[in-house]
């Protein structure tokens, strides 16, 4: 392996007024593009030896910095419309399958879930991500005829709402029909591997993209996940499938990368990745974090039932934020929201009045 370096921004402020004044005293640096700022970073060092790491000040590092600091463009979504990160977005989720982790069964039914969808888009989500196949553990392949008769039809209806639509499917045929129906971006568990088509596909549709790691298949993906460095490995895989999609004619531009929490990891995979999830940022390109109800808050805080993982997912989402992400999907839009929404009061009123 040769050497590499990596570059995590970490003693991130993100109260504005505090962090706008240290980028002003040349102290600090914009974290994509603001309004938080980081004022040092770990440069890790990556070799057949291990991970070295020192930290060091932004003042005294002489590389650049430009994929952590520069803002995050916005997204042309087709039609037109552009999808801007000046604040974190919230991706509700529709899942349209009978074996679903977290909701499975409960919005099979097309009414169903686009009344779901417009529960969510009332709530305050900023995009609607539509999934016909289950990508849980050990889930079953749909074809692609079935994925399609559950999630095009609630395309179609919450097309007309406005807010834009995410296709969560691994079939490049189901992306195609996703955006013919009115979907805007293209989410893929499998960062276009899995179908042999994708790549060109994407490139051909022009919509966003979401790259998402996951260890093989997820019919195996949690038998005995296993990494030299969680962190690294999946850093240089969305790397490499950044290079692919851009050499298939996809902008970078439009390309959005997921670490994939919970796809093929072990507890402990999953909160080193929350921990180091700013290192992420140094691929350019806007983060999507999606820990919402995953195992591992199930396992770290005794929350078996479903419906006692809102904690833990509240505190995965306010881990994400103040780490920079820019999009955070979330079963539960209304609590997130006012979640996010008490975070950013508490920041911005950071001197007693």
């Amino acid at each position: 392996m040769s050497r590499r370096v990596y570059h995590r921004p970490i003693a991130i402020v993100d109260e504005p007024p505090t962090a706008a004044a240290l980028v002003r005293a040349n102290a600090a640096l914009p974290l994509c593009g603001g309004p938080a700022a980081f004022t040092a970073v770990e440069v890790i060092e990556r070799s057949d030896g291990g991970r070295r790491t020192q930290v060091a000040s932004v003042c005294n590092v002489d590389v650049d910095l430009a994929p952590l600091t520069a803002a995050r463009a916005a997204l042309r979504l087709p039609g037109g419309k552009d999808l801007t990160f000046d604040r974190p977005l919230l991706m509700g989720i529709v899942n349209v399958t009978p074996d679903s982790f977290s909701d499975g069964g409960q919005f099979i039914d097309s009414e169903r879930a686009i009344a779901h969808g417009c529960r969510l888009i009332a709530e305050g989500a900023d995009i609607i991500d539509i999934g016909g196949e289950s990508t849980r553990p050990g889930a079953s392949i749909v074809s692609v005829e079935e994925e399609q008769s559950r999630v095009l039809p609630v395309i179609k209806a919450l097309a007309a709402l406005g807010t834009p639509l995410s296709i969560d499917t691994r079939n490049a045929a189901t992306m195609a029909a996703a955006v013919a129906a009115g979907a805007h971006i293209i989410n893929d568990v499998s960062a276009l591997s899995y179908d042999p088509a994708s790549l060109a596909t994407a490139a051909k549709l022009g919509a966003p993209v979401i790259l998402m790691h996951a260890l093989a298949d997820p019919r195996t993906m949690q038998q005995n996940p296993t990494y030299d460095d969680v962190t690294l490995d999946i850093y240089d895989y969305l790397s490499a499938r950044i290079a692919a999609a851009v050499a298939a004619g996809v902008p970078r531009s439009q390309l959005i990368i997921d670490p994939g929490i919970g796809f093929g990891k072990t507890v402990a995979h999953n909160l080193t990745l929350m921990r180091e999830l700013s290192l992420f940022h140094g691929l350019g390109q806007p983060l999507l974090l999606g820990a919402s109800r995953k195992s591992f808050i199930a396992k770290v805080t005794d929350a078996d039932d479903i419906a006692d993982r809102l904690p833990g997912s509240l505190s995965a989402a306010l881990a994400g934020q103040r780490q920079g992400a820019q999009i955070l999907r979330v079963h539960d839009v209304a609590a997130t929201k006012r979640a996010l929404k008490l975070a950013a009061a508490i920041a911005a009123k950071n001197t007693a009045p």
